[in-house]
């Protein structure tokens, strides 16, 4: 060992300062009693470890916060189940989670010894479970394209009971958190049987990571299926800008400042895949409408009621979508018997009474009142009738003398009726009335 060869081995140094003896002595011991506890402590821990915790070197890693406000994952009630040891069924490595964090995790479906099933996400390095989901909890399973990327992928997002934005869970109830990987398009090639067998060698050819996770993830969920767009139900009249020639799925909308990605399902709309993501199933709509109207973008407003509280209502609004997407989201609208609430009493415009005379309401509309839609295509073409109010014929040179002079002869002619009546011969002749009155 180190130590007995730093003790016994010859130095000058020593004969040299025989009072350094004792020190080199103690500096021996302490790393031989360090060496010895480190070989007891690794032959007392079994093979394999699963959960083993490894300290790294460097600053200690912040704690994540999660929903129900735990500071551990380890610590929250619902993840008990999740991070016992279970018999792992399905396992592929280095997925790319966005969602609850972002980050390579390898992803697991498990069944516990209570026959339970989940499905959950494991840190490979620190070999620690993050995070997970009973499927029985699950609401909602969706495999959307991945919007704007040169190469095709595809976004897995789990939706939880009780997180998807608008019911909120029930009192007691664990929150499990809602999970984004993305996979490429391509052959499974990381995706493992829990005996450790490629699932490549039970795979048709045509296998690819998402139509594999479907149909692992199909047997496992009871009261849903894995969703996917469809063409017959929506799809985006702008095409793939990275992709040509490909269908796009996706309306880009914002909520607020932050900017998202619309899909409109066979079971509701999404809107993702920024945190806090949002489904509006159909069960939850209660209205859809349409408000700021403009030439080139349109908002859609949706109106739900929760679940879990009927009385409580919310209205969502998303914003800057393209007018070249409206026939399409108008079509799906109605084939889904959503009701559009832009004519509703609170959508009205009101009648402001500006500009307008004898109670007469503004732009002479004789009271009527009008949606925002009505609104819009109205401002539309009062702006082209004041450009043709502007145009001046006078300025014209083929206009035959026709404009300046009638206007001289309205101001030296138009009030000589000292009733203040109108000089119709006047109005009708112009030019041609002196002659007349000769």
């Amino acid at each position: 060992m180190a130590s007995q060869k730093l003790i016994t081995r010859p130095d000058a140094s020593l004969g040299n300062a025989p009072g350094l003896r004792p020190l080199f002595e103690d500096i021996a011991k302490y790393t031989s009693d360090l060496q010895d506890a480190s070989q007891s402590t690794a032959s007392a821990q079994p093979t394999p470890v699963r959960s083993q915790t490894v300290v790294a070197e460097g600053p200690a890693p912040k704690k994540r916060k999660i929903a129900n406000g735990n500071d551990s994952a380890r610590s929250s009630p619902a993840m008990a189940g999740v991070s016992e040891d279970a018999d792992l069924q399905i396992y592929v490595q280095d997925m790319s989670f966005a969602v609850p964090q972002r980050k390579k995790l390898q992803l697991e479906i498990t069944r516990s010894p209570g026959n339970v099933e989940y499905l959950r996400a494991r840190n490979q390095a620190l070999n620690m479970i993050e995070f997970g989901v009973p499927f029985s909890k699950i609401q909602h399973v969706l495999c959307l394209p991945v919007p704007e990327k040169s190469q095709r992928q595809f976004n897995f997002c789990v939706i939880p009971q009780g997180n998807d934005g608008i019911s909120a869970p029930k009192a007691g109830e664990p929150v499990y958190e809602t999970i984004v990987w993305t996979v490429p398009d391509g052959p499974p090639r990381t995706a493992f049987l829990g005996s450790g067998t490629p699932a490549m060698e039970g795979a048709s050819l045509a296998e690819t990571y998402s139509s594999y996770l479907q149909s692992a993830l199909n047997e496992k969920l009871k009261h849903t299926k894995v969703i996917c767009p469809s063409e017959k139900l929506f799809a985006s009249a702008i095409p793939e800008p990275h992709r040509k020639g490909e269908k796009a799925f996706h309306v880009k909308a914002f909520r607020g400042s932050k900017e998202g990605y619309l899909f409109f399902l066979s079971t509701g709309i999404f809107f993702g895949f920024k945190k806090p993501l949002i489904f509006f199933a159909f069960d939850n709509i209660e209205s859809v409408s349409y408000t700021s109207v403009l030439q080139r973008t349109f908002n859609l407003n949706i109106l739900t009621r929760s679940s879990t509280n009927p009385d409580h209502t919310q209205e969502f609004e998303l914003s800057m979508i393209d007018q070249a997407d409206y026939p399409g989201i108008d079509s799906y609208i109605k084939n889904h018997s959503l009701q559009d609430a832009s004519m509703a009493e609170a959508r009205r415009a009101k009648n402001l009474n500006i500009n307008g005379e004898k109670g007469e309401t503004q732009e002479g509309h004789g009271g009527e009142e009008e949606s925002e839609l009505q609104k819009a295509q109205r401002e539309l073409e009062d702006q082209e009738d004041e450009e043709e109010e502007d145009y001046d014929p006078g300025s014209d040179g083929d206009s035959d003398g026709s404009g300046s002079s009638s206007d001289e002869e309205d101001d030296n002619y138009g009030n000589e009726d000292q009733g203040g009546g109108r000089n119709l011969v006047q109005e009708e002749l112009g030019s041609e009335a002196e002659d007349v009155q000769a």
